[in-house]
């Protein structure tokens, strides 16, 4: 599997290469190792101007009505992504606990009420799926949240996280959560994303598939898109039961118009990493985040490609980070155990 080929880092470089470089963004994990399963949490301490894009037909959200530019709030002060389907909705209001106790939120007057939008994954066919992530997942999310770069692979929204699931689940591969970042004339932008696709993860720079849907024998990839082109019929697949989402931050000043258009064009990184996306059987979802820190703005142009760029990359480093996971009977193997691995990205 080649690995991504980099950006010019004369003009790009930034510290970690993660959505930490944003400044004024946090991320924290809870990984909840018996089954596995878990939280990520992205905070914006100081608030943040916030959209989201919905694609995918089969979503999981909370507090998104309030994103669109015409309503009434400006700022988010974070937002969760989960596992536990519907269920893991729950560990927001954690991090909406944990946010109060820090003097973190909107002041109304009788106090202050942190908003949070969420998103969620199904990952409950890995495990036991009685576990999943509650409030008490959002807030230990939140206690461990810094300006260091995220663990990837199998933590936090990834733990349960699987991909290639259009010929079965027995056929899939491990998914996880990726992240990445660019600089271009003082601004950057970064993505945290959680991949568990119901498609293939492709290489955008090769076009070489890197993980998803197996071959019989488990040794191979059996390429999704030309199997449905050649009319191979696909597995019954549970609508929402699949899902990639995350989270687009820079420190660019926008308006919410403008960091709505940015979750929108995040969504063609996803499609350059992914093959099929936004189905009927994905509740894909892309939020944004401005943190204005930078203290300068940027055109549209250049922010939506390297809003495009990173999600892309994330979605890459969230396959190549993953580790393969056994429960009993049923195994699902990463792409670094296929014999055509190669290094992560």
């Amino acid at each position: 599997m080649p690995r991504a080929s980099p950006a010019s880092p004369s003009h790009t470089a930034t510290v970690s290469d993660a959505i930490t470089d944003v400044a004024g963004i946090e991320v924290g994990h809870f990984t909840d190792t018996r089954r596995p399963t878990g939280c990520s949490v992205i905070i914006a301490r100081q608030g943040a101007v916030a959209g989201v894009d919905v694609r995918g037909a089969a979503p999981g959200t909370r507090e998104t009505d309030l994103l669109q530019p015409s309503n009434l709030v400006e700022r988010v002060h974070a937002i969760t992504l989960s596992g536990g389907s519907a269920w893991g909705l729950d560990a927001a209001s954690g991090v909406m606990q944990w946010l109060e106790e820090h003097g973190i939120g909107l002041a109304v007057g009788f106090g202050l009420v942190p908003i949070v939008p969420a998103a969620v994954l199904f990952d409950l066919p890995v495990g036991d799926h009685r576990i999943r992530p509650d409030a008490r997942a959002g807030y230990a999310a939140c206690a461990a949240a810094s300006t260091a770069a995220p663990a990837q692979g199998n933590v936090g929204a990834g733990a349960g996280a699987l991909v290639g699931k259009a010929f079965g689940i027995a056929h899939a591969m491990k998914g996880g959560i990726g992240t990445a970042s660019l600089r271009v004339d003082g601004v950057t932008v970064g993505a945290i994303v959680a991949c568990n696709a119901v498609g293939d993860v492709v290489d955008p720079y090769t076009g070489a598939l890197i993980a998803g849907a197996r071959t019989v024998d488990g040794l191979g990839l059996r390429d999704t898109r030309a199997a449905l082109l050649a009319g191979e019929p696909m597995a019954q697949v549970l609508a929402g039961t699949n899902t990639t989402i995350g989270v687009i931050a820079t420190d660019a000043v926008l308006g919410k118009a403008q960091a709505q258009r940015l979750a929108q064009v995040a969504h063609d990184g996803l499609a350059r990493a992914i093959n099929p996306v936004h189905t009927m059987l994905d509740g894909d979802t892309l939020f944004a985040l401005a943190t204005g820190q930078s203290g300068k703005t940027a055109s549209m142009m250049l922010l939506a490609t390297l809003a495009a760029e990173v999600t892309a990359r994330a979605v890459v480093r969230a396959i190549t980070a993953a580790r393969s996971v056994r429960i009993g009977t049923a195994y699902w193997p990463a792409a670094y155990d296929l014999p055509q691995r190669g290094d992560p990205a």
